[in-house]
């Protein structure tokens, strides 16, 4: 008995593995296992055998089985794998692009802010980036802002906790931790660095305490420029801004400067810009910005003599151009991720 089922196990461990079509599992399994199967007929045998062998010939029948089954099982499982492999043909090389996958849009923002950065690159501008937190000196003190200023209430800006620690953002004093109400805070950093001359951009995202609707955003873009040489003048800066809004809405734009007032700069100026290019609102005069020569107290801040140097600043909303640009009624499209929306601006 031990001989035969020793023998039915080798021809199971031999050709079962070598089986290739699930046929010819089947076969193998009925002529082992089946009906009239080899062991089946040995288990027949059993109640003929002395009552001490049938313990001991059951008990190797059933390891038997318990060895032939998962090959069965096994096989199957190999040969339904080759099956489904030979149907989806040669493996892909997966690490080789997509081509049919749908392919993404730079952010209108993006767009606008590479764009204008573009615009002034060629004019030598380099850009300049520096950390979204900031210190309450960088970004009110060096700029000549009081300390009576209301947008140095906690109601304007966002202040952080007294203690806050923040080990990449080097202070000037003891002053609290912020996130930057500007980018105006780069121009102090890179003046520090650098010195006179400069000449940069500072884009980066800004944040106040602005109640979200259709024309204002908690946190927006701002792209500020600074310009600092000896004899830099009015008649720079007006320059500038018609070389920027000229590439920007085509050779019909004008700008015109009306007096106002900024802590940084003296005199300080609102730009007011037309063009016939701006479908409804073409011809019109719209106030875009802020701008003014550097103020002599912010060049003394940073270390720059201003009876031998002076300069030129200003802060371009970069929402409110995009808006412009696009005819967008409504700043919050920007930020809704809405794939509808952002599928519109396809350029590069």
């Amino acid at each position: 008995m031990e001989a035969k089922i020793n023998a039915i196990l080798e021809k199971a461990l031999s050709a079962i593995p070598n089986a290739k079509t699930k046929n010819d599992v089947a076969n193998i399994s009925a002529e082992i296992m089946g009906p009239n199967g080899e062991l089946t007929a040995l288990m027949k045998l059993i109640p003929t055998l002395d009552k001490e062998q049938k313990p001991v010939a059951g008990k190797l029948i059933n390891k038997a089985k318990s060895q032939i089954e998962p090959l069965i099982a096994q096989a199957y499982e190999r040969i339904e794998n080759g099956r489904m492999a030979e149907a989806l043909g040669e493996r892909p090389d997966i690490t080789l692009p997509n081509i049919d996958a749908p392919r993404g849009t730079i952010h209108p923002l993006t767009q606008t802010i590479r764009r204008i950065c573009d615009i002034f690159k060629k004019a030598g501008f380099t850009v300049a980036e520096a950390s979204d937190l900031e210190t309450e000196w960088y970004c009110f003190d060096a700029l000549n802002t009081p300390a009576d200023h209301p947008a140095r209430d906690a109601q304007d800006t966002l202040f952080m906790p007294r203690d806050a620690k923040v080990a990449n953002v080097s202070k000037h004093g003891d002053e609290l931790y912020l996130l930057r109400s500007h980018t105006s805070t780069v121009q102090i950093r890179a003046m520090l660095k650098e010195g006179a001359p400069i000449k940069i951009l500072s884009p980066g995202r800004a944040f106040r305490r602005d109640t979200v609707d259709a024309t204002h955003s908690a946190n927006f873009h701002q792209i500020e420029c600074l310009y600092i040489d000896k004899n830099v003048r009015l008649t720079d800066l007006k320059a500038a801004l018609d070389y920027l809004f000229k590439n920007l809405f085509g050779k019909s734009a004008k700008t015109r400067l009306r007096p106002s007032f900024f802590p940084f700069t003296e005199p300080s100026f609102e730009v007011d810009f037309m063009s016939s290019d701006l479908g409804k609102l073409s011809n019109k005069w719209i106030e875009i910005m802020g701008c003014g020569l550097v103020d002599p107290n912010v060049l003394k801040n940073v270390g720059i003599d201003p009876e031998e140097y002076s300069g030129y600043a200003f802060g371009l909303g970069v929402e409110r151009v995009a808006m412009l640009m696009h005819s967008i009624d409504d700043i919050r499209h920007f930020y809704a991720n809405d794939v509808r929306f952002l599928n519109q601006f396809g350029g590069k």
